[in-house]
């Protein structure tokens, strides 16, 4: 009979087990916080499967502003076993469903360096006071708009173990110094995107090469722009735009990104 009993008990522990596992799942939040005065609304997501501390990861959004997609990537990097902040780069509503609130919200911030570097700042510090967060172990990758956004921090000293630009913009106002970077730079980026320029290319790697910078550029041939994204495609035929998804690019951008992170994180 002990025998039995023994057996139950173990039977209805794995019950449990399996239940909580069942139960466990990616834990999204909104997250309103402030810069200067003005609302800004992010996106935290994590799983909760174990309440250690993790290394944690921004995600910057593509022009369109904060979007379900810069949350789509938050959720899969929490998947992975990371605590994702996907940051808001504009302010509390303002998103675009039109190239041209597009490309005017990106110059509102853009134009300012430091407005920019702000927002940023306050993304990187929130997501380092997360209980879930090992402060020590950060990185932020970006898409198209937040490409270029990771690489400006990387240029600029910004304490990141790595970032990571996914059909970023390469240009930047203000050029990598030797002894300045010192986060590893991963860039992936579509040979065919017709915003990103051969000589832009060049320029971009003899800048990191000069500053000694530990970075690698994938070129995903037949790649145009919004690689990364599904709804490229129907942005491309909404507004005639030169962007496309690419199945084959996307899945091992992401793939080399996930290597990145586990060498770099297990520093």
């Amino acid at each position: 009979m002990f025998r039995y009993m023994k057996l139950g008990f173990f039977v209805l522990t794995v019950c449990l087990f399996i239940t909580h596992m069942a139960m466990a799942k990616v834990v999204g939040q909104e997250i309103k916080y402030k810069v200067d005065g003005q609302e800004f609304t992010g996106y935290l997501a994590y799983d909760d499967r174990t309440e250690a501390v993790r290394p944690g990861v921004l995600v910057v959004h593509e022009w369109w502003g904060h979007n379900p997609y810069a949350r789509k990537r938050a959720d899969m990097l929490a998947e992975l076993g990371y605590t994702a902040f996907a940051l808001d780069m504009y302010g509390t509503g303002k998103l675009a469903s039109h190239p041209k609130d597009a490309q005017k919200f990106m110059m509102e911030t853009v134009s300012n360096v430091e407005v920019g570097e702000k927002r940023f700042d306050a993304a990187l510090d929130l997501l380092k006071r997360q209980s879930t967060v090992d402060a020590s172990k950060t990185a932020a990758i970006g898409y198209c708009f937040g490409g270029g956004v990771v690489l400006h921090a990387a240029r600029t000293g910004r304490d990141l173990k790595g970032v990571v630009s996914f059909h970023g913009s390469l240009a930047d106002k203000t050029t990598a110094e030797k002894g300045m970077v010192k986060t590893k730079v991963r860039v992936f980026n579509g040979a065919d995107d017709p915003f990103v320029k051969p000589e832009q290319i060049e320029a971009f790697k003899t800048e990191m090469a000069n500053a000694d910078v530990d970075f690698r550029f994938v070129n995903y041939a037949g790649a145009v722009h919004s690689f990364t994204n599904p709804e490229a495609d129907m942005f491309a035929e909404k507004f005639k735009m030169p962007v496309g998804y690419n199945a084959m690019a996307d899945a091992d951008s992401w793939a080399q990104m996930r290597a990145f992170f586990q060498d770099i994180f297990a520093q």
